[in-house]
């Protein structure tokens, strides 16, 4: 426990994450019998695994699709489709932003290119700059719930878990998160005054609407299919998506340029150097903490207060509840996944249930402060601050909250789909 509580301290004092665990794993194998060269051989093999390749390819994808036209022709479908209702706008968020995650996989990219299209428009229609940032960061939230999913990509790697199972296994939760965030909207939006557009859209727009988006449509259902079917893997389908979001944006709707082709490429390059970083040492620390037996003694120590499934879940959620709001995801899953496995295979907790209900909670940390990553994305658009933003942010934490606690106690949520299937 006492390496634990020195890892936090060195993230407390502003060590960058990666450098930290890097640090912390080093200094305990001082004085070890263990040949440091261990030390790369590990860091090496946390980069390694094969599905790791879909991160870049994912985050790729979603960058291509921002600047090739793909985002705006579903910010349109969805307007024609939801933008009557009330808070029409808001709706709009949500369904572009569930539709935008089921080929991206990424918070970051869902609110970068949602916000960049929808924020400006709803100031423009009465939307405070504080409600309009925070609905579109928590929509962002739903990225890596919809497959596929980065996170989940990460995690499944870790566990041994059926990746396909897990992408399957957020289907439900991705959609209550939309529903419950859409509920949420249409309820602050008639006290508010937040109406929608006057007219309801005719057929003959929403058909036209439908057309000019039907091949970004067909994204997500040729990447999912895809996986259902066995036509691909969860990696390969990360592939189909950057060449898919290429053709469109650059041969059929020409709005990519090798200008925003180049920064897409750039931006994804920084991004996954950034996170494969992270993975390198968070293996070295996983492997530290094997040696020590700390998720051992971290399960033993549970285990005396812990007496039921319930209570694990219950622990379970209120840890990565706070950890969220500082570390990030790909972070928190590498350091509190191989803590809590022992806790989870003692109380025969479904691996697919507990990945999802892992994902959930960080997710919904991205847009927590201090450290929502969503929010930094979305406040500088808005021109607004975290302190600023906040009352609207916890109502529109609120049912996602609800969501987490149902996906929790409710693991049929989850693993229905993926049993239906048969994977």
């Amino acid at each position: 426990m006492l390496w634990i509580v020195a890892l936090f301290g060195v993230f407390l004092l502003g060590v960058p994450i990666a450098f930290g665990l890097g640090i912390i794993s080093l200094v305990g194998l001082v004085g070890t019998q263990l040949p440091l060269q261990v030390v790369v051989q590990q860091m090496y093999g946390g980069v390694s695994n094969f599905a790791f390749i879909a991160i870049p390819l994912f985050i790729l994808a979603g960058n291509l699709m921002a600047v090739g036209g793909i985002s705006r022709r579903i910010t349109d479908f969805s307007e024609a489709l939801v933008g009557h209702w009330p808070g029409g706008l808001g709706m709009v968020v949500i369904v572009s932003s569930m539709i935008f995650a089921a080929v991206t996989g990424s918070a970051i990219a869902a609110a970068a290119a949602i916000g960049a299209l929808l924020i400006q428009p709803m100031l423009d229609k009465g939307y405070s700059k504080n409600y309009a940032a925070a609905l579109v960061a928590t929509s962002g939230s739903i990225g890596p719930i919809i497959p596929p999913s980065i996170p989940l990509v990460v995690y499944g790697v870790i566990v041994g878990s059926s990746i396909a199972k897990l992408f399957m296994g957020g289907v439900i939760p991705g959609l209550l998160m939309g529903l419950s965030l859409m509920i949420a909207n249409w309820m602050i939006s008639k006290k508010r005054g937040y109406i929608g557009r006057p007219v309801k859209a005719s057929f003959k727009e929403v058909r036209q609407g439908f057309m000019d988006a039907i091949l970004a449509l067909l994204m997500p259902l040729i990447i999912v299919g895809g996986i259902i079917l066995g036509i691909f893997t969860p990696t390969e389908s990360a592939a189909i998506a950057v060449a898919y979001a290429l053709l469109l944006g650059g041969i059929v709707y020409r709005e990519l340029t090798w200008k925003s082709i180049k920064s897409a490429f750039i931006d994804a390059a920084i991004t996954t150097g950034v996170i494969l970083t992270v993975l390198m040492t968070a293996r070295l620390f996983i492997w530290f903490m094997t040696v020590k037996m700390i998720p051992q003694t971290v399960a033993q120590a549970l285990l005396q207060v812990v007496h039921s499934q319930w209570g694990a879940l219950m622990v379970v959620n209120i840890i990565l509840l706070i950890a969220g709001t500082f570390i990030d995801t790909t972070s928190a899953i590498t350091i509190f996944v191989p803590l809590f496995l022992p806790l989870v295979k003692a109380f025969n907790i479904d691996l697919i249930h507990f990945g999802l209900v892992v994902a959930v909670n960080l997710t919904i940390g991205m847009c927590t402060p201090p450290l929502g990553v969503c929010l930094f994305v979305t406040c500088g658009i808005a021109n607004t601050t975290l302190r600023e933003m906040f009352y609207d942010l916890v109502l529109l934490l609120i049912p996602l909250l609800v969501v987490l606690f149902m996906i929790t106690y409710i693991p049929g949520l989850v693993t229905w789909v993926p049993n239906y299937l048969g994977l």
